[in-house]
């Protein structure tokens, strides 16, 4: 009985002490392998081999499941596959790993403009925006023309098609 304050005592002063926490890496302590995996899949993908670029993002997740670079290489892979609510899901994992990743916003954004949500994707350009300040950024002009262009989907389905005789 007579312990009891020192024990809440120190529980107080323990629980106050800083301490780092496990797992949490910064981006340039991504593992090598994983950084390398993203490499071949951001080059299978500019290559337009989709599924391969998707295998390989997903090993480098494997790997390390804190590369948020390969969430969003993913998301674009989702994108040109039209897996518009992948490419969001994806990008929203990149996002809760660092909610400023410029990259992650206009790549979902993006994918919500193709999903025919506008207004969303027009937070997200806000958010660019603000994050960009006066100098801008490429993810600006990028969600920028995107939702000027408006759903390239909803376009291809609008055009009326042509018969053969």
């Amino acid at each position: 009985m007579r312990l009891t304050p020192f024990v809440l005592c120190l529980g107080l002063a323990a629980s106050t002490l800083s301490v780092a926490v496990i797992g949490q890496r910064p981006d340039d302590q991504i593992a090598p392998q994983s950084v390398a995996l993203l490499k071949q899949g951001e080059m299978l993908l500019a290559q337009g081999k989709l599924i391969e670029a998707d295998d390989a993002l997903e090993t480098a997740l494997v790997i390390d499941p804190k590369n948020r670079a390969a969430f969003v290489a993913m998301a674009r892979v989702a994108i040109k596959q039209q897996l518009y609510g992948q490419a969001i899901r994806l990008t929203n994992r990149a996002l809760t790993l660092e909610p400023t990743d410029r990259d992650a916003l206009a790549v979902q954004g993006e994918a919500m403009v193709e999903l025919g949500a506008i207004p969303r994707a027009r937070e997200n350009l806000a958010k660019l925006q603000k994050l960009c300040g006066t100098g801008g950024c490429p993810q600006v002009a990028l969600l920028s023309t995107a939702i000027a262009r408006g759903p390239a989907l909803a376009a291809a389905k609008a055009q009326p098609e042509t018969k053969k005789n």
